[in-house]
């Protein structure tokens, strides 16, 4: 009976040593993620405006513009620029001439011009609308540049096109565009190889001479009274004055002989 018992305590151990040999090498349970909230998105921004159209960061940019933007700059005509191209719709065309073709101006034109004159000069380069490639081909001659009067002696501007060439001349100046710079629909720039000379600053026409004085009205009158036909009339007033003299004075004498020969009848 003991050993009944021995037994069976024996087979209660190994059984449960058995189960918690099981459950120790059974595999964890993952545990229980809570499922996490969406992230909220913020709203898309809109793009940032684009930045005020500068002809002078334009120019820079291209490179082999500095003498054009060194007088733009002094002259006060790059904010001048930068006002109508950001503050109206109004359109602008410039002709851009480069580096060399200010070195190839004759010694000392820049430094001979007045202040004015230099800002003539760059706003001679300056067309206020804005002119495509295109639009050369049916543009009316002369074009009148921010300069000023586009008249003859003036400030003339005439651009032809013939095919892919643009030619321009000032009057002085021949040229024609190498190239576009930059264009927007309201900004166009263009390479010129020459620098545009008007003909008000560079051959400037000499003044008209002024009207000769008119003859004042009391000298006329003197003329008129020294004339021959005065001197004709007067002689023609004298001669009809002594020629009524002639007739009294033989009207009396033949009264008289009337008196006498009455008086010699008594």
């Amino acid at each position: 009976m003991k050993q009944f018992d021995h037994l069976m305590l024996f087979f209660l151990l190994h059984t449960c040593c058995s189960t918690l040999l099981t459950l120790a090498q059974a595999p964890a349970a993952a545990p229980v993620v809570a499922p996490k909230a969406a992230p909220v998105l913020a709203p898309a921004s809109s793009p940032a405006p684009p930045g005020p159209t500068n002809v002078t960061k334009i120019l820079e940019k291209a490179g082999q513009f500095s003498t054009f933007i060194r007088l733009m700059k002094a002259t006060q005509v790059a904010n001048q620029l930068l006002g109508q191209l950001n503050n109206t719709n109004n359109g602008i065309t410039i002709f851009a001439p480069t580096d060399s073709a200010f070195s190839s101006l004759k010694s000392g034109t820049l430094n001979s011009l007045s202040d004015e004159q230099k800002v003539e000069l760059i706003q001679f380069h300056i067309i206020p609308t804005y002119l495509s490639s295109a639009q050369f081909q049916t543009i009316s001659n002369p074009l009148r540049t921010q300069a000023g009067d586009s008249g003859d002696g003036k400030f003339p501007l005439n651009v032809t096109s013939t095919g892919d060439t643009v030619n321009i001349t000032s009057g002085l100046t021949n040229t024609s565009v190498s190239g576009t710079v930059y264009t927007d629909g309201q900004l166009a720039v263009y390479q010129i190889d020459r620098v545009l000379q008007p003909l008000q600053i560079f051959d400037p026409r000499p003044p008209a001479p002024a009207p000769a004085p008119a003859k004042s009205k009391k000298k006329k009158d003197d003329d008129v009274a020294d004339s021959p036909a005065d001197d004709s009339t007067d002689n023609s007033k004298a001669g009809s004055i002594k020629h009524s003299s002639c007739e009294l004075n033989t009207q009396a004498r033949s009264a008289n002989l009337v008196c006498e020969f009455n008086m010699q009848t008594v």
